[in-house]
C-alpha cells in the first residue's frame, strides 16, 4: 500500500512539473495555453554571388524548405500565421497559409556590415520590446490556440534570449531557415518547448 501511494505522489508530482511548463500528459500544449510557433524564413541567399538585394525573394532551395515547412504546419491546422514584411519571410508564410497578417514588429534587427563582420545597430532592448509586444498581441488574439510567426534569426533569438532571461547575444544558436522555435504561453508565463527544430528538412 505504501509503495503504491509513493508512485501515486511521484507520478502527481511530475504531472505538477509538466503542467508548470504548459504541458499535458500526453506532451502537448496544457489547455488554455497559447502555442507560439517563432519560423525563421526560408533560404533567400544561396547562389546571389555578391548580388546586393536588400529584400531578395527564397531561392529554389527555400521554396522547398518552405514547402516542407508547409506541410508540417498545415497537420496542425494554426489558427493564424503572422510574418514580418520583408519578401523571405512573406513568401515563407504564403506557403503555409495565404492568409498571412503582416507585422513590422517581426523584421529582422538592424544591421551593419564592416570589414564582413555583422554587427548589430539596433539596442537590444528595443527588439525584446518590440518582439515581447508582437507576440503579445497575437497570443491575446487567439488565446488558447496556435500560431505560426515567421520572422528573422536574430530577432528571433533575442525573443528567445528574453524568455530563458539570458543575455541577448549570449544563446550559441542559429536558427536555420524555415527552423521552429516553440513558445508556449499562459497569463504572465512563458515557457520555451523547443529551440530551432528542422526535423521537416530531414525527412
Amino acid at each position: 500500500m505504501g509503495a503504491t501511494r509513493d508512485t501515486d505522489a511521484t507520478a502527481g508530482a511530475l504531472r505538477s512539473i509538466e503542467a508548470a511548463f504548459l504541458l499535458d500528459p500526453r506532451g502537448r500544449t496544457l489547455e488554455g495555453a497559447t502555442e507560439v510557433w517563432l519560423v525563421r524564413h526560408a533560404d533567400c541567399y544561396l547562389g546571389l554571388d555578391g548580388q546586393a538585394d536588400e529584400d531578395p525573394p527564397l531561392t529554389a532551395l527555400g521554396r522547398e524548405q518552405a514547402a516542407r515547412l508547409a506541410a508540417r504546419a498545415r497537420r496542425l491546422a494554426p489558427d493564424a500565421v503572422y510574418s514580418s514584411p520583408l519578401r523571405r519571410a512573406l513568401e515563407t508564410a504564403r506557403a503555409i497559409s495565404e492568409r498571412v497578417e503582416v507585422d513590422d514588429r517581426l523584421r529582422e534587427v538592424g544591421t551593419t556590415v564592416e570589414g564582413g563582420r555583422l554587427s548589430v545597430a539596433e539596442p537590444p532592448e528595443e527588439v525584446r520590446e518590440r518582439m515581447q509586444a508582437s507576440v503579445a498581441d497575437a497570443v491575446a488574439t487567439h488565446r488558447g490556440g496556435r500560431v505560426v510567426m515567421v520572422g528573422h534569426a536574430l530577432a528571433i533569438l533575442a525573443y528567445l534570449c528574453d524568455v530563458l532571461r539570458l543575455e541577448f547575444g549570449s544563446l550559441r544558436l542559429l536558427p536555420y531557415f524555415t527552423s521552429v522555435s516553440v513558445v508556449r504561453v499562459m497569463g504572465d508565463r512563458r515557457m520555451v518547448g523547443s529551440l530551432a527544430d528542422v526535423a521537416h528538412l530531414e525527412a
